[in-house]
């Protein structure tokens, strides 16, 4: 019998890839960002008991899977409330793509700050699912500020949360948390695991681990 052993992915050569994704093999990164987030809906619709679904969004990709998941739900007749830590107007690129999908279909969509952070926690806290859309791998630098504060009240909350890529505030290669880190029930990564992810705090935030394709060959 021929054993193999289980390749992890390091921050760099996630981006690595995705960049020769990008570059060499001609996918877009809205193509990925589709793939991810089809396969974040399809876990989410796996379980019917998910009736009040809270989706937080960061103004990166990671946040754009999070936006174009929430349209995959809806499509099934599911309605996720949808909030960004910060204004609409700083999301860019193809996370601004799926963000303004969700806006020409009346979505709303709740800009999260300190002056409505409560408004967020009330809804954290009455929820059956939290879905982490935060930060990715992409991690740089330490947590703070609000994005911290929502992270806290995430773990505060008794909801399941799901985390989209890695939980945000882990470091994917060292498995350190950076200033804070949500708690994950589960963690829908792509195309393989994170180192990370078992190094360090890594094994007690992750939860269960679900390694998805998005069409990049490994």
């Amino acid at each position: 019998m021929i054993v193999t052993k289980e390749r992890l992915l390091t921050s760099a050569l996630a981006k690595r890839l995705d960049l020769i994704a990008v570059k060499k093999l001609g996918i877009s990164t809205l193509v990925l960002m589709e793939n991810a987030a089809r396969a974040v809906a399809q876990e989410i619709l796996n379980d019917p008991a998910h009736k009040k679904i809270i989706i937080v969004c960061g103004k990166g990709n990671n946040g754009g899977d999070g936006l174009a998941a929430a349209r995959h739900l809806i499509a099934e007749g599911l309605k996720p409330r949808v909030f960004i830590v910060g204004n609409l107007s700083s999301v860019k690129n193809e996370a601004r793509v799926n963000l303004n999908i969700l806006l020409k279909l009346k979505i709303r969509i709740i800009e999260i700050s300190p002056r409505n952070f409560s408004l967020l926690r009330r809804k954290l806290f009455s929820a059956d699912l939290i879905v982490d859309a935060l930060l990715g791998v992409g991690l740089k630098g330490e947590v703070g500020g609000l994005v911290k504060r929502v992270i806290e009240a995430i773990n505060s909350s008794s909801a399941k949360v799901l985390c989209v890529d890695i939980p945000s505030g882990l470091d994917a290669t060292t498995g350190q948390i950076r200033g804070a880190c949500v708690r994950a029930e589960r963690t829908i990564t792509f195309v393989a695991k994170k180192r990370g992810m078992f190094k360090n705090s890594g094994p007690g935030y992750c939860g269960k681990i679900l390694v998805k394709g998005i069409g990049i060959p490994l």
